[in-house]
């Protein structure tokens, strides 16, 4: 049986159209950083960094005070990009809410 050059090429494109879909399929899922842990002590919270890559904060619930961690891949673990600072410190206390009339 002779298979004409436009079969084979049909069949080998469908195969690598097949082996594409499965490997699509079967590919792990990526981190996807967007996500808030809260309970009564700690809240956590991931976002991304002027300077690329994602970032942990933690906030102690009971004191106010907020920490921020990166991975870094040189050292194999989390690094302190943020000194612990207390979260109203971030808006300057002048809000409108703090402002009396």
């Amino acid at each position: 049986m002779m298979v004409d050059k436009r079969t084979f090429v049909l069949g080998v494109l469908s195969l690598m159209a097949l082996v594409l879909i499965v490997a699509n399929i079967m590919a792990p899922r990526g981190a996807v950083a967007a996500d808030t842990i809260k309970d009564n002590d700690y809240q956590l919270q991931t976002g991304r960094v002027t300077n690329g890559g994602e970032a942990l904060y933690v906030t102690d619930n009971r004191t106010g005070v907020m920490a921020a961690y990166s991975y870094n891949p040189n050292i194999r673990g989390l690094q302190l990009i943020a000194q612990p600072r207390p979260v109203q410190a971030s808006f300057g206390g002048g809000g409108p809410m703090n402002r009396r009339r």
